[in-house]
């Protein structure tokens, strides 16, 4: 069996850091080894002396429609973020929280290629979604109305995912997130640092290679009013580009290893017990292990630095014993996207950083 099938994960998946220009436009251009035209966007500043929210935007919903994920409000109308999905970055406007237009801010940004904007209609499910799908990446964005009864909707990926995050666009209401390791039975919001909840938001049912479910309104209306609008994001797990798991701390030190296949360029970590934060930290802020640099995907905060742990070549090990991310005997998830894979198609092994 091959290594991998994604040689250059950044044809899939960059991280790109800039500096506002105190303008009313600016075109940020990607570095990575492959043109990455993105469609899903997600922006920060970081360091900024006011608070920001993140900035979400992607290609299904256009340039104009924004959510942020430290909020649980509804989709909001701009024309001074991003302005365009470029064939190798993006551009932006004045906007405070992409393009600070009386100080110098410096921004991290995160880029995913789904289907270059190219949607449509997938009827796998009950209902029709309108679908973006990059399937040699595990990577789908999708809309939907909601119904009030429970349904299944068409992911397209062609392979059972093992997270997806959801998000009501016409009215307020929290961002919702499945992901495997926790099971079909509970979810997490990526808005809050709460604890995992038992509740039928998935009609306590697993997804298949084709579809997920999603309960009906009784206890559902985060994810399925009659009537709602709705945008998913799913993810399937690539070997030697991504990767979607859980470890147990152990609150040393010398925390856990876990083996990804690949060198992480990017990863999410959040604690299942209440009180802990979704972690976001990338090796294009941080070049040499520890990796430290992180924004919560829940805070306006700006960047911060805590010596979480290293980026291995074929994994991540965890070097602090903070309960954030390390507490004795809790279970912490993941997500992770490669800069590298461990070893290419052809047999060629990463370096370690």
């Amino acid at each position: 069996m091959a290594y991998t099938t994604i040689d250059d994960p950044s044809a899939h998946f960059q991280t790109t850091l800039y500096t506002g220009n105190r303008s009313s436009s600016q075109t940020i251009t990607n570095d990575g080894n492959s043109d990455l035209k993105p469609d899903w966007l997600w922006i920060k500043p970081r360091n900024d002396t006011v608070a920001h929210s993140h900035s979400l935007f992607d290609s299904t919903r256009g340039v104009t429609k924004g959510l942020a994920t430290n909020v649980d409000e509804a989709e909001y109308t701009t024309s001074s973020k991003v302005t365009s999905f470029n064939t190798d970055g993006f551009s932006i406007g004045n906007g405070a929280s992409v393009n600070q237009p009386d100080r110098d801010v410096n921004y991290v940004t995160w880029q995913w290629k789904a289907n270059g904007g190219t949607t449509s209609s997938n009827n796998d499910g009950s209902i029709t979604v309108n679908l973006q799908v990059n399937q040699e990446a595990g990577f789908s964005i999708g809309t939907y109305t909601g119904t009030g009864s429970q349904l299944t909707l068409g992911h397209g990926l062609g392979a059972v995912p093992k997270l997806h995050i959801t998000k009501k666009l016409n009215a307020a209401d929290a961002w919702n997130v499945y992901h495997e390791s926790i099971g079909n039975t509970h979810g997490l919001r990526l808005n809050n640092t709460d604890a995992k909840e038992d509740f039928g938001f998935y009609g306590d049912t697993s997804p298949t290679s084709s579809v997920f479910t999603v309960g009906g309104v009784t206890n559902n209306d985060r994810l399925n009013t009659n009537g709602g609008s709705y945008i998913f994001y799913s993810f399937a797990e690539k070997k030697g580009y991504s990767k979607f798991g859980s470890y147990v701390g152990n609150g040393s030190t010398n925390g856990p290893f876990v083996n990804t296949g690949f060198k992480p360029a990017w990863l999410m970590v959040k604690g299942t017990s209440s009180g802990r934060e979704w972690f976001m930290f990338d090796g294009t802020r941080d070049t040499f292990n520890p990796f430290n640099k992180y924004v919560k995907a829940e805070s306006t905060d700006a960047e911060a630095s805590s010596n979480f742990g290293d980026f291995c070549s074929n994994g991540f090990k965890v070097r602090s014993d903070g309960a954030s991310y390390n507490a004795s005997g809790e279970t912490f998830i993941y997500m992770a996207f490669a800069e590298h894979p461990f070893v290419s198609s052809e047999g060629v092994p990463t370096t370690a950083r």
